[in-house]
C-alpha cells in the first residue's frame, strides 16, 4: 500500500513486541521457581498470579532508550487500559516529537485518532498537512482485521501479555528494601544478566501485585507500570460523526499520489 500503512502497522506491532519482551525478559527471570531469596521468589510467584488472573488493568509503557527518543517511528510512551475481551482505550506517543495517536478498540472495531504532528511525521511534505486537515479531530474507524488497524488490535490483547508470565527460568532474585514509587509502597526484586538489570516492583501490601517491571542496560531503559487491576475499560466509543471509515483514508492517500 503506502509508507503510512507499513509504518503505522509496524509501529503498533513494535510496541506490542516491546511490551511482551519486557514482560518476558524481566518477568521470566523474576518468575523463577528456584534459586535466590525464597521470600523474593514467593513474592514474584504471588505477583505473577495476580497479573495472570486479572480481567483488566491499565499499563503505562515508557521507553527512554536513546534510539527511541531520536525516532518518530517508535513509540516512546503508551498509556493503555485493556481487558481480557480485547477491549482497550489509550494514547500512544511517538519519539522525536512524532506526535500522538488516541486509540480505542471495542469488540471487532478499532478507532485511531492521530494528531497533526503525527501526520506530518508520518507523511512527507504537503501530504501530511493534507491528511491532518482531512482527518482533523476525527477518528479513523474500521474492523480490527484491517491491515492498517490489526497492529492496534494485537496491542489490546491482555491475554497475550498474561501468557508471557507463564514461563520460568532457574535464576536467582535479590530482594531489596521497601521503597515508594509514585505513592505506592513496593518491594524491588532484581536480577542481573550480563549487562542488563531487570527489576520487578511488587506492592508491599496484600494482595501483592506487580506494580512495575523495569529493564536497564546499554542503550536500554524500559518500564511498564501496572495499575487499575480489575477496573473495567471504558465502554464509550467515538460516534459516527467523529469518525471516518478507513476506506476514506486510503482514498486520500491515492489522491495525493496521483
Amino acid at each position: 500500500m503506502t509508507v503510512t500503512h507499513r509504518r503505522t502497522t509496524a509501529t503498533t506491532c513494535t510496541v506490542t513486541a516491546a511490551t511482551a519482551a519486557l514482560l518476558i525478559t524481566s518477568g521470566t527471570t523474576a518468575w523463577a521457581e528456584t534459586g535466590g531469596d525464597s521470600s523474593a521468589q514467593q513474592l514474584a510467584t504471588t505477583a505473577r498470579e495476580q497479573l495472570r488472573n486479572t480481567n483488566s488493568l491499565r499499563l503505562d509503557y515508557v521507553d527512554r532508550s536513546p534510539e527511541t527518543a531520536a525516532s518518530f517511528s517508535r513509540a516512546a510512551k503508551l498509556d493503555l487500559a485493556l481487558d481480557s475481551k480485547g477491549n482497550c482505550t489509550g494514547v500512544m506517543t511517538m519519539g522525536a516529537h512524532g506526535g500522538t495517536v488516541k486509540l480505542v478498540k471495542h469488540g471487532g472495531d478499532v478507532w485511531l485518532k492521530p494528531d497533526k504532528a503525527f501526520w506530518k511525521a508520518e507523511l512527507p511534505g504537503r501530504q501530511g498537512a493534507h491528511a491532518a486537515q482531512v482527518f482533523k479531530d476525527r477518528y479513523i474507524h474500521g474492523p480490527a482485521s484491517d491491515d492498517l488497524l490489526k497492529g492496534v488490535a494485537a496491542m489490546c490483547d491482555l491475554k497475550a501479555l498474561q501468557k508471557g508470565t507463564t514461563s520460568s527460568q532457574p535464576q536467582s532474585l535479590e530482594r531489596g528494601a521497601e521503597t515508594t514509587l509514585d505513592g505506592t509502597r513496593v518491594i524491588p526484586l532484581t536480577s542481573r544478566s550480563n549487562s542488563m538489570t531487570s527489576t520487578l516492583y511488587v506492592t508491599a501490601d496484600e494482595p501483592h501485585r506487580l506494580y512495575r517491571a523495569a529493564q536497564k542496560g546499554p542503550g536500554t531503559d524500559l518500564s511498564l507500570t501496572f495499575t487499575d487491576y480489575g477496573k473495567p475499560v471504558p465502554s464509550r466509543t467515538p460516534s459516527a460523526h467523529q469518525s471516518v471509515d478507513v476506506s476514506k483514508f486510503r482514498e486520500v492517500l491515492q489522491e495525493r499520489q496521483t
